[in-house]
């Protein structure tokens, strides 16, 4: 199916690049582990001119993480192939834990073994920390879940979700099965689902969209036709239903490029309600109508089939099934 993009959006990001100013941006420092060890004696290793008191101001400021997730024990056990990153902004004074997040927000567990657990996350829920949040995210919340009877348990991170996405998240309790998650991710993947509900009517219910992702300098990524200037992204999707202003879309993907959906949504003329970021939708749900209700893979080491479901969200169906 031929890709409808918006020029005059792609042209308005463009321009915006080129008005940004260029060089250095601040950033956080970060380190990859090596080898297993524990992380205040990897932290003297690998941070020069700080002494043992000053590191142990920066973890019990919360600006050291592992992986995304704020870590304040010096003997917390670092894995080979962990990234420790020390943030620049520390936790704000008064900052409240994972556990006790706005709105009650709890852990929604819908698989767990011995070596994987999956949750269905909330809307505005991070996967993983930024500089600016570092407690409130699905990754802190599984750390201290899995900690509760061993305090030297541990998840791994293997993908993420958007921040306003919902849906199936998954994370794993050993260094060896992430790491053969993410090896062969794309191969092993065999669904990648998502419902999306999206302004307006499509005239084709059913197609695919192709195009190569480019990210700007403001962080907002764009579909261009050209192989050499971006990353392939493949989105196919089919309309399950609609009412008069709103449709529900079942969208699969062949690749997990970052806001993948939400630009090829919006190059088809119907973007997800909420996406401010990349149009002017409306916002009838109060949060980016965008959920991952399924995931599937073969697993690596046992060759099971792992089959995650993530109910769609009840708000979706009482909007869609309005006259």
């Amino acid at each position: 199916m031929p890709r409808n993009t918006n020029q005059k959006r792609v042209d308005s990001l463009k321009k915006n690049e080129e008005k940004r100013p260029y060089g250095p941006q601040k950033k956080d420092k970060e380190y990859v582990v090596r080898k297993p060890q524990g992380l205040l004696e990897f932290l003297l290793e690998n941070i020069k001119g700080q002494s043992r008191n000053n590191i142990k101001k920066l973890l019990s400021h919360k600006c050291i993480m592992v992986d995304g997730a704020a870590v304040s024990q010096f003997d917390f056990q670092l894995a080979k192939g962990d990234v420790v990153s020390i943030s620049s902004v520390p936790m704000r004074k008064g900052q409240k834990k994972a556990l006790a997040l706005p709105n009650n927000v709890k852990l929604d567990i819908i698989y767990e073994d011995d070596e994987i657990i999956a949750i269905n996350k909330p809307s505005g829920l991070l996967s993983v920390a930024t500089d600016k949040e570092k407690d409130k995210t699905a990754y802190r919340m599984l750390m201290d879940y899995v900690r509760i009877n061993n305090p030297r348990n541990r998840v791994y991170v293997v993908h993420r979700i958007d921040k306003d996405t919902s849906g199936v998240l998954i994370v794993t309790k050993n260094e060896k099965l992430k790491q053969l998650l993410q090896d062969s991710w794309n191969d092993i993947v065999t669904k990648r689902g998502y419902i999306a509900i999206c302004d307006g009517i499509f005239k084709q219910k059913e197609g695919t969209v192709q195009s190569y992702l480019k990210e700007t300098s403001t962080n907002v990524m764009y579909s261009s036709d050209n192989p050499h200037n971006g990353q392939l992204a493949t989105t196919h999707y089919k309309v399950k239903k609609e009412n008069a202003k709103y449709s529900m879309v079942d969208v699969n993907i062949d690749s997990g490029r970052k806001n993948q959906i939400r630009v090829h949504m919006g190059d088809l003329g119907h973007n997800i309600v909420g996406d401010t970021k990349y149009g002017d939708p409306s916002n009838p749900l109060k949060r980016l109508g965008l959920h991952a209700y399924a995931l599937e893979f073969k697993h690596p080491v046992t060759g099971n089939m792992i089959k995650l479901k993530a109910p769609i969200p009840k708000e979706f169906i009482s909007l869609i099934n309005r006259k």
